[in-house]
This record gives structure tokens, sequence and C-alpha cells, in this order.
């Protein structure tokens, strides 16, 4: 699958290695051409020339950006993002005054309101950049949970279970909303707690019939 990522951080960074070597072709963008190019070294990808370059040749866009940057990067987008399917991996974090954060919405719906014809999923959010090359703890698979509006979610299913995720369908888009509000309580629980960043969801239990 042709993906772009939209953000070279830890989340980029991460991601761009475990889909290059899932077999995915990955182009991916930072805040600097020579970053790119850096990590597009490090990882396999491709560096782009530039956002929209990126999303214009891929059918996913995984943004993988902080989330007060992605009102510009989706108007600096705009139209190239129709058809699309974007992946939203963002956060809203605020370990001292979490109910600003968790209000009812979610990053991924604004998205999907500013971007109509695009298909939009949240994703990956709940992981931490740690274990996205490697989506193993203590031996067992790590869980993501993908929540998305119809065009987005098998899709996005099926691209995380080919990095190694178990991938779970957890629904409709407005599910997005407890998506972050599971990231922010294992978040807060590390900065809290002065943990190693090492903790994840799993959803335990059999999950047949």
């Amino acid at each position: 699958m042709d993906v772009a990522i939209i953000g070279a951080g830890n989340v980029g960074t991460a991601l761009a290695g475990s889909l290059t070597g899932g077999g995915h072709s990955v182009a991916i963008t930072a805040t600097t051409r020579e970053k790119a190019e850096r990590v597009a070294q490090e990882t396999g990808a491709r560096a782009a020339g530039s956002n929209r370059e990126a999303a214009e040749a891929s059918e996913v866009v995984i943004l993988a950006i902080p989330h007060d940057a992605v009102d510009a990067v989706i108007g600096e987008l705009g139209a190239a993002l129709d058809g699309k399917v974007i992946v939203d991996t963002t956060n809203r974090v605020d370990s001292n005054d979490p109910g600003s954060v968790l209000d009812g919405t979610s990053v991924a719906e604004r998205i999907k309101a500013r971007v109509p014809a695009a298909h939009v999923a949240k994703a990956f959010n709940t992981v931490l950049a740690v274990h996205m090359t490697d989506p193993k703890v203590n031996g067992e698979q790590v869980d993501a949970f993908v929540a998305g509006d119809d065009g987005a979610r098998p899709k996005v299913v099926g691209l995380a279970e080919s990095i190694g995720f178990r991938a779970l369908d957890v629904g409709p888009l407005s599910v997005g909303r407890a998506l972050e509000g599971m990231a922010l309580i294992n978040i807060s629980l590390n900065m809290r707690n002065n943990w190693s960043w090492q903790t994840e969801w799993k959803l335990a239990g059999p999950t047949g019939g």
C-alpha cells in the first residue's frame, strides 16, 4: 500500500520503519527536508518534497504530528485529501486538567468535518512509539484499536495487522473519543509515576463466540 506519513517525530519515524518493513511504500515529511531525508534513510522510506506531494501520491495519509498542528496541515492539503484514508494518531494531553481534553469530541471527528470527502480513522494513538516497530510487551501482541468511518476501518485494520498488531475494529469515528481517553490515561500514568514508558493497552480474554 502507498502510505504518506506527515511528521517525522517518534511516532512518524517508528511507523515509517514498521510499514516499510511490512512491505508498504512509504513517503515521509518533516518540518525540514533534511530531517525527512535522515529519517527516510534510517527507515527505508522516501523523503517527500512537501506534505502535498506525499499525500497526492498515497492511498493512506497518516498524521503523526502534534494535535495543535492538525488544522494547519489539513488546511494546507485541502482537496488533496479527498478520497484518501486519513489516519489520526494524535492525542490531546493535559494531566493537570484532563477535563479540558475529555470534552466529548475528538481530533479525528474535527478532521472529518474539515475534509468530508476523505475517509477518516483514529488509530495507533493508544500505542507508545517504542512498541510501534515491534508491537509486543512481555511476549504478548499489542492491540491496535481502530475507530473510523466505513471507508477507513477495513484498510487501517489491515495496515495494523500487516505490521504485527492485533487490530480491533472498535466502531465508528465517534469511538475515537474513547481512544483519546485511553491514551490520556496511559500517558498520564507514565508521567505521574515516572514509569518507563513500556505500558500498553491489551483486551484480555477469549474473543470467540
